[in-house]
């Protein structure tokens, strides 16, 4: 989830050419009510999130799914390089975080580490 268009296209488009699933779904939202909304509508395997989003900030979110009990892999990617935010993000229940624009390797190796196949 991300407010910005060209973001979530970007990401969009990495992300269906690392992932080596056949039958992978897309949602995007604007804002972190939208992902919340949606990982409450959604089996939810991986959700991507900025952190400074419109009505909920990716903290929020991540607070919002550890409060529901809802075991949703995040990896926040955010232009957020103050000192100790990876460590916030990571303590709030996200599996990785990565600066925007993410460097691909560094996604694949967060990936392979939580279980999720790669394409080769």
């Amino acid at each position: 989830m991300d407010d910005s268009n060209v973001a979530k296209r970007y990401v969009r488009k990495e992300m269906l050419s690392i992932l080596d699933y056949e039958d992978i779904v897309v949602t995007e939202g604007s804002n972190g009510k939208e992902a919340c909304v949606a990982c409450h509508a959604y089996k939810v395997d991986l959700l991507m999130l900025d952190l400074t989003m419109p009505e909920m900030t990716g903290y929020e979110v991540l607070q919002h799914l550890k409060e529901h009990g809802m075991a949703i892999k995040a990896i926040v990617l955010s232009a957020d390089i103050q000192p100790g935010v990876e460590e916030m993000v990571k303590a709030s229940g996200a599996i990785g975080y990565l600066k925007k624009p993410f460097n691909r390797q560094q996604m694949i190796k967060v990936l392979k580490e939580n279980g999720f196949h790669v394409k080769n």
